[in-house]
């Protein structure tokens, strides 16, 4: 393939990238997997930290037991005041498939989200590849979403008022749970927010190829996730849409999707195609391509203008879906 050059990056956002790759590189391979998961428990909020937006919601733990008698720990941040219209936005957070946690950094955003349209937030905790590789991940995820539905009664919810949402690897796992939803004729689902979503295994991408070597999350880190969860199998002939949601044959009658993606990313042309086959198929979905944005960038350099901007796209959208 002759690549041709990438987009330049967004000069704001440089200076934290420089930052971040000065303690983890572009280029991420399995023998550095550990070193990614403890940066992600040090940067996660500790057990003192408060969660629960200055006593707004009460935070509590939970398990859902799936099919293969795996208790799925779960995290259920609740209004302290529930109404008969309060639904639920649940949270699959990112990582690469092989890292990340569930009580991350982003929950005080959601918080905030959820305290504006009345919903409560879940957060899944479910196993990492390599040492669970697919089915498992996304089996979890769709566990916790089906523990959810159950419990509406208790937890005061909307069974009609429910997104599934994710960022990275978790933007992918929350495609790949709405696909499961749709083929299993399982929970119902309002809406999926996809927050530069992981997508497709194949890696070969015009995109993929730009940012090699350079930004957040490059190809080889690309790579070394899929490998990590297909065992060898990603780019064959069998992967399931399941696994990578891009080889999915069928996107029609899904929720409508919120997709939004840097320029200057690996994903940037796999959530662009998949934003657009939605479309094809008759679907809803709201595309965001961030010019000068690398992956993640609006969590890495949090109070960047094109953060801000990107940032300020969610909620708007969230309000439309919730009350359409």
């Amino acid at each position: 393939m002759s690549v041709p050059p990438r987009p330049p990056f967004d000069p704001e956002l440089v200076p934290s990238l420089v930052e971040l790759n000065s303690e983890l590189p572009a280029a991420i391979t399995r023998d550095m997997i550990g070193a990614l998961r403890e940066r992600g428990v040090r940067q996660a909020p500790g057990d003192e930290t408060d969660m629960t937006l200055g006593g707004a919601f009460t935070e509590h733990e939970h398990i859902a037991v799936g099919p293969d008698g795996h208790g799925v720990p779960l995290l259920v941040w609740r209004p302290r005041e529930v109404s008969t219209n309060t639904g639920a936005l649940y949270w699959i957070h990112g990582g690469g498939m092989i890292g990340g946690v569930h009580r991350g950094g982003e929950i005080p955003t959601l918080l905030a989200y959820a305290h504006e349209l009345d919903l409560i937030v879940v957060s899944v905790d479910y196993r990492l590849a390599p040492e669970h590789p697919h089915p498992t991940p996304v089996e979890d995820c769709y566990t916790g979403l089906v523990w959810l539905h159950e419990s509406v009664a208790e937890l005061g919810v909307d069974p009609n008022r429910v997104v599934v949402g994710g960022a990275s690897a978790g933007g992918g796992l929350a495609a790949a749970v709405n696909l499961l939803a749709r083929d299993r004729g399982g929970p119902a689902i309002r809406a999926q927010l996809l927050l530069y979503p992981m997508l497709d295994d194949r890696n070969d991408s015009v995109s993929a190829h730009q940012m090699a070597g350079v930004g957040m999350w490059d190809r080889t880190s690309n790579a070394t996730a899929w490998d990590c969860l297909l065992q060898g199998a990603q780019g064959g002939p069998d992967v399931s849409p399941y696994a990578a949601p891009a080889r999915a044959r069928d996107l029609s009658n899904l929720p409508p999707a919120f997709l939004d993606v840097g320029s200057a990313e690996t994903f940037r042309d796999e959530v662009v195609e998949y934003a657009s086959r939605i479309w094809k198929a008759g679907g809803q979905a709201e595309l965001h391509v961030w010019p000068g944005g690398y992956h993640a960038f609006d969590s890495v350099a949090q109070d960047a203008a094109l953060s801000r901007c990107a940032q300020s796209q969610r909620l708007p959208w969230l309000r439309r879906v919730l009350t359409d």
